[in-house]
Formats: structure tokens, sequence, C-alpha cells
């Protein structure tokens, strides 16, 4: 039977578990240099009707999991309403379609738990959501966390791109509303100007995110191979299928924008769809 704890047994629980969270931490640090150059998989060239594969397997999986994911994918649209919310709480309203459009930038972080689930499903085993956060207790943790890290930073750099881009064409002032900040960006000049720049400048941002990261967090998942190994891994494998993987990139911003429409709703399905695929995309790319 549980019982209340006093002040002292309380603060004494909790140092106990932080320090399980620092050594932890330190065992993921150091792994990450144990496995530093480890050899690197093959790379297959592969083609569009791979393409098409690993997105039916990405439907097969959701529909597998359907009430799992979709439990999943409500976190990750209930985050894109609460960041929508705020930009506008906080008149950023040159920032809210930066923000939707930052999921692919992430994506690749965001689907981890649902790369561990179409592994476990290939190896033959009962999933469940609670799946997706098996992979934080995995020997690659630290390497995915320090990737992580990087995608959210290039997520952070864009918006600060998105936000002066914004300043030097229709801004510094902050939207007169909604009506008027729509007219601008489309009847004006300078909201001509904002789009074709922000969207060059997005594109950029976006190829490196799709190199960086459309096999490097499915690696680590599946194999316990070195945080260098998967990002030159990754970009070997965008290197080797430039097509392929500019048209998994389009797919992916169709997917986005759709699922954005209306109010980041669509993304409940959209993200643990494409998360999916992702993972059956790697296993054709990776040998």
């Amino acid at each position: 039977m549980d019982t209340i704890k006093n002040p002292v047994e309380y603060a004494g629980a909790q140092v106990v578990q932080a320090a399980h969270g620092i050594a932890s931490a330190y065992h993921s640090l150091q792994h990450i240099q144990e496995t530093i150059h480890s050899p690197a998989p093959a790379v297959r060239r592969i083609g569009l009707r791979d393409l098409r594969d690993a997105l039916e397997k990405g439907f097969d999986d959701f529909g597998a999991y359907r009430s799992d994911v979709v439990f999943v994918g409500a976190i990750y649209a209930a985050a894109g309403l609460v960041l929508a919310r705020l930009a506008f709480g906080l008149d950023m309203l040159p920032l809210v379609f930066p923000l939707a459009s930052g999921f692919a930038l992430v994506g690749p972080l965001a689907a981890i738990g649902l790369y561990e689930m179409s592994r476990l499903r290939e190896l033959g085993q009962e999933v469940s959501w609670r799946n997706a956060v098996d992979v934080i207790h995995a020997p690659s943790a630290g390497a995915i966390a320090v990737l992580g890290i990087v995608l959210i930073t290039t997520l952070l750099v864009w918006l600060f791109a998105a936000w002066d881009i914004f300043a030097h064409t229709l801004g510094p002032a902050t939207p007169a509303s909604i009506g008027a900040f729509l007219h601008d960006v489309f009847f004006t000049p300078a909201g001509w100007a904002m789009i074709g720049i922000g969207v060059g400048i997005g594109f950029l941002f976006a190829l490196f995110a799709l190199a960086f990261g459309i096999v490097s967090f499915p690696l680590l998942v599946d194999r316990d191979v070195g945080l260098d190994t998967a990002v030159k891994t990754s970009f070997r494998a965008t290197r080797m299928n430039p097509l392929l993987v500019a048209a998994w990139g389009l797919i992916v911003a169709a997917g986005l924008v759709l699922g954005s429409i209306p109010f980041f709703v669509g993304l409940v399905v959209v993200l643990p769809v494409l998360g999916h695929a992702t993972w059956h995309l790697y296993r054709r790319l990776v040998a």
C-alpha cells in the first residue's frame, strides 16, 4: 500500500532519481565516444517503385495500430495548435507559416517512436503506443538526442531567418489584423518578395534537414552505430538517390501542408503515416 512520504523522504527520492538521470546521460555520452567511426553500412540505389511501396507499408502500419498511432499523432497535432496559438498571442502572426513548415525540419526526430513501432512489427512482436518511448532506453539514445538538438537548432535558426525576411519586406511593424496581413502578403510587391525569398531560404533548410535525417535517425533506432556514421550514411544515401529523396521531400511537404489545414488536425493521420513510411524507405536505402 502506498503511503505519503515526508519531505525528507521525498527529497531523498528526488536526489536518487536525479542521480540515476545523470548516470544515464553520462553512459549515453560515453557510448557516443565508444561507437565513433563505426563501420558504415552499404547504401542502395532505389527507384520510385520503392518509394511507393514504402508509402503503402506506412499506411499499412498506420492501419494496424490506428488507435495507438493516432494517440501519438494527436500529441504532435496538439503541439502544433499550441505553437500557433502562441504565435497569435504574441503578435507574431508572420511566424505561423514558418512554424507549420517547421514540422518538416524536426519530423525525423518526432517520428522516432514510430520507427521503433515499425521495427518491432517487422520482427513479428506485439506493438502498442508504449513502445514509442522505448527508444529512450536504447544504447543510441544519446546519439539520437544529439541529432535531435541539431534539428531543433535548425528549426530555431529557420524561425529567426523567417522573421528577418519579414522584417526586411513587409515589416518590421506588427500586422494590424489577419486580413490586412494576408492582403499585404498576396497583393503587394513586398509580400511577393517575402514569399519568394522565404520559399528559397526555407528550401535550403528543408534540404539540409531531409538529407541529415532521412537515414540517420532510423539507422540509430535499428543498429548500434556511431553518431558520425549515421549522419554520413544519411548524406551518402541522399547523394546516391537525389531524385528519389527530392520526390520524398515533396511528398512530405505536401502531406504537412494538407495536414496543417485546418488547425493542424490532419497531422493526426499525416505524421504517423509519414513516420512509418520513412522507416520502410530507410530499410530500402540501407542494406
